[in-house]
């Protein structure tokens, strides 16, 4: 029975999802229209809100894109390369490779999302290497899989977000520690229970694979080709020495290296995007040794990092029309207002998937959500902080399925939407159960 739901979901996914970039339009198309007939904007209204928020997110464009190329900047330094290499040889028959790649990538997503995006894809790559037989669709689905946990670990962002002292909701919510939230057992429950069983589910996913897919070794043999061709530079000019001096870099990273010291003597582990792209950043031009190797990674990275730059904007147009029209309230309070004390964690947590796929920013939604979902909690004797992560993990669940987060993956891979997702929907039907669980029982 799984094996065939398995194979149905990925060919219906095949079949009918379009690309990514297609999808993201759609979606744009779907709540301009429900707006204007949900809500009491007009059309026109509607076009405003979409092109007033079309550049709200780019900041975190800028963020994202640059977690690709650094990210790959430093796992394709020969260091890192080495290292990811000999981990690989952990994995000798497919099913290994599977399992394999799937506990990097969640354990690295626990330790910080956008390190753990770009890790467990890199990884795949080097997976891939070693064991070609494996499906690369199924392998790359793993790397994302993982994903699945950002929001229960140290980079979560609405849990941070309620343990800080200045944060918005500040007056009514108060000040919620992270042992009232990650570190409570429902959470440690989800956590663990998923860690234990994503990479089972994607093992029984490969084994009702008839026709596996299998990687293109074109597509891998571009990172030696740029080794190749590093190796084989000339010095024969000023310019050129510059170009591959190593005292430059040695100079320029020490400076990284420093600054990122003294941040986390300063802050602890503060693993926030900035820092992560800043470590990542300075430990490549470390790595590649000399500034002509460094900047010949950088053209390699930016190539894989096109459909960020593009379809970011328009999910911030999407955000716009949401919370300006105020349909993302709408659909928060329509739960609230069939929830009990018992059953608003769990409602709030459904609620959340659903809108994730409009806001799918964990920082965004909690924006949106939080100021509906803390006063009912309060109105109805909830559990606030529970409330909050039903929040957290409703954005992680249904990010099996929105491609949003799925781009930077789907980058370095050289993969579509529609190659992965099929797999992902079977991640997302068996994660319900023990968020459910966790949520509601405990």
């Amino acid at each position: 029975m799984f094996g065939a739901m398995t194979r149905f979901f990925d060919r219906i996914v095949q079949r009918y999802l379009p690309d990514a970039f297609i999808f993201a339009i759609l979606l744009t198309i779907l709540v301009f229209i429900i707006g204007v007939f949900a809500t009491n904007s007009s059309p026109v209204d509607m076009v405003n809100y979409w092109g007033s928020g079309f550049w709200d997110l780019l900041s975190f464009t800028m963020q994202m894109a640059l977690i690709v190329v650094t990210g790959y900047i430093f796992a394709s330094s020969s260091v890192i390369t080495k290292l990811l290499k000999r981990l690989a040889t952990l994995a000798n028959t497919p099913g290994q490779a599977i399992v394999l790649v799937t506990l990097v990538a969640s354990f690295a997503c626990l330790i910080n999302y956008g390190f753990g995006l770009v890790i467990g894809a890199l990884f795949a790559k080097h997976v891939v290497k070693r064991v070609p037989t494996v499906d690369y669709r199924l392998l790359i689905a793993s790397a994302y899989s993982g994903f699945l946990l950002w929001h229960g670990g140290l980079s979560a962002s609405i849990p941070l977000t309620i343990a800080s002292n200045n944060h918005f909701l500040i007056d009514s919510l108060g000040l919620i520690s992270v042992t009232q939230t990650l570190l409570t057992p429902y959470n440690l429950f989800i956590v663990i229970t998923l860690i234990a069983t994503l990479p089972v589910i994607n093992y029984f996913s490969l084994k009702s694979i008839k026709d596996k897919t299998l990687i293109d070794p074109t597509f891998l043999e571009a990172d030696k080709k740029i080794e190749l061709a590093a190796a084989s530079d000339n010095l024969l000019t000023p310019a050129e020495r510059l170009e591959n001096s190593q005292i430059l870099s040695w100079i320029i990273g020490g400076a990284g290296l420093v600054f990122i010291f003294f941040h986390f003597i300063a802050n602890g582990l503060d693993l926030n995007i900035n820092i992560v792209n800043f470590t990542f950043l300075f430990l490549g031009i470390l790595f590649h040794r000399t500034p002509k190797r460094f900047l010949d990674s950088v053209t390699q990275g930016v190539k894989n990092a096109g459909g960020i730059i593009i379809q970011f904007p328009f999910y911030a147009g999407i955000m716009g029309m949401m919370v300006a029209s105020g349909l993302s309230e709408q659909i928060a309070m329509w739960f609230v207002n069939i929830s009990t004390e018992a059953t608003l964690p769990f409602l709030t947590f459904i609620s959340a998937g659903i809108i994730n796929f409009f806001i799918p920013s964990g920082g965004g939604q909690w924006a949106v959500q939080g100021p509906i979902m803390v006063p009912a909690a309060l109105e109805l004797g909830a559990d606030t902080a529970r409330v909050a992560m039903a929040v957290a993990w409703g954005d992680a669940w249904t990010n099996m399925i929105q491609p949003f987060w799925a781009l930077p993956v789907l980058s370095i891979a050289g993969l579509k939407v529609r190659d992965i997702m099929g797999f992902c929907l079977i991640l997302l039907i068996w994660s319900f159960i023990p968020i459910t669980i966790g949520l509601f029982f405990f």
